[in-house]
């Protein structure tokens, strides 16, 4: 089916059936949702060739990925996170174009994608505090959305993030309020900027309860299970063991469960540990009562909202600055209890 056949069938203009199908604002809600829906319908899809002359755009947005990063092509963080904008960009009729590159030559990739027109707009993985990528681009003048944000960073950009900073205040918290007061963190690599807000919650649940910071419980590490697993098994091993874990994936945090159950512990009861696991396809963390106590926020959903924030960018120049917070939900599941030396005082009270 082409553009003309499915204007005819829907009883609109070629122009208004393609402005629906590119997100112009100026179409009606009703209209653009009527002809997204007779598009699937109908396996309609437009000519890529044809709408890149029409139009001047390549159609397609650009994500860069550093050589040390390229674990994310198997992170299943950043599997969830495409899958969620592809729906979008599908959508839209725009194409992904991944670029894995050498660590010194991601600015000069940056400028080729740009000079050469191969994108229209760019999404930002990973922010570091204080990110030179988003002065670039903004030098560059091409769109771009940051998933996350970049302390230290005083001019305005756009960014759908997750309130990572009340996140791990709030698990903190929830530890607190059974007990625990040795509460180990198990953060990501020092530099990212999610990190960084994640460390400051923590930190503030505990000096607002006039709890003593110990650095020694605080740990910086790729997000992986065997760092779950060895951080947890060295630290259940000494004699000021901690009672409680938070960590920032559930990934690490399987390996904190195998230290527990290897120690001969049962999590939940002798240990408490609460993660944030952004409700992964392939690490389910769902039911009626979940392994996992955690803080949610769906990695899916904030590409979803990431890819829309940018096409709204390209189809719309000189669009307001895009800025968008994310809130995660707590969910208790088995993993977190009362504290050990809590559960007996209040036994030996019964």
């Amino acid at each position: 089916m082409n553009l003309k056949e499915l204007s005819d069938l829907l009883g609109l203009s070629q122009t208004t059936v393609s402005r629906a199908l590119n997100g112009y604002p100026e179409v009606r809600e009703s209209t653009r949702q009527k002809v997204m829906e007779a598009a699937r319908a109908h396996n309609y899809a437009p000519n890529t060739r044809a709408k890149t002359l029409a139009t001047g755009k390549a159609m397609t947005i650009g994500h860069v990925l550093p050589v040390s990063k390229k674990h994310e092509m198997v992170n299943p963080i950043f599997a969830d996170f495409i899958a969620g904008a592809g729906e979008i960009y599908s959508d839209n009729g725009f194409d992904l174009l991944l670029s894995v590159v050498d660590d010194d030559s991601e600015e000069a990739s940056y400028r080729k994608l740009v000079s050469r027109g191969a994108v229209d707009g760019i999404i930002v993985h990973g922010p570091k505090v204080n990110d030179s990528r988003i002065a670039l681009l903004r030098e560059l003048g091409v769109p771009f959305v940051v998933h996350g944000r970049s302390t230290e960073i005083e001019a305005d950009y756009s960014w759908v993030d997750v309130n990572n900073t009340r996140a791990f205040q709030r698990v903190t918290e929830f530890l607190l309020d059974l007990g625990h007061r040795r509460i180990a963190l198990l953060n990501g690599l020092a530099d990212m900027d999610f990190a960084t807000r994640r460390g400051a919650g923590y930190l503030a649940a505990l000096e607002a309860r006039g709890v003593d910071v110990d650095p020694a419980l605080m740990f910086h590490e790729e997000m992986t299970e065997n760092f779950g697993f060895e951080t947890a098994r060295q630290l259940l091993a000494q004699a000021d063991a901690p009672t409680a874990f938070v960590a920032s994936s559930i990934i690490p945090a399987i390996g904190v469960r195998r230290a527990i159950s290897d120690a001969g512990l049962e999590m939940g009861k002798d240990v408490s540990v609460v993660i944030h696991d952004d409700a992964l396809s392939y690490f389910s963390n769902d039911g009626d009562e979940p392994a996992f106590t955690a803080v949610r926020s769906s990695v899916r959903q904030a590409g979803r909202h990431v890819a829309q924030a940018l096409i709204n960018k390209i189809v719309t120049p000189g669009a307001p600055v895009h800025q968008e917070m994310l809130e995660a939900v707590l969910a208790v599941g088995r993993s977190t209890g009362q504290a050990p030396a809590l559960r007996q005082a209040l036994e030996q009270k019964k």
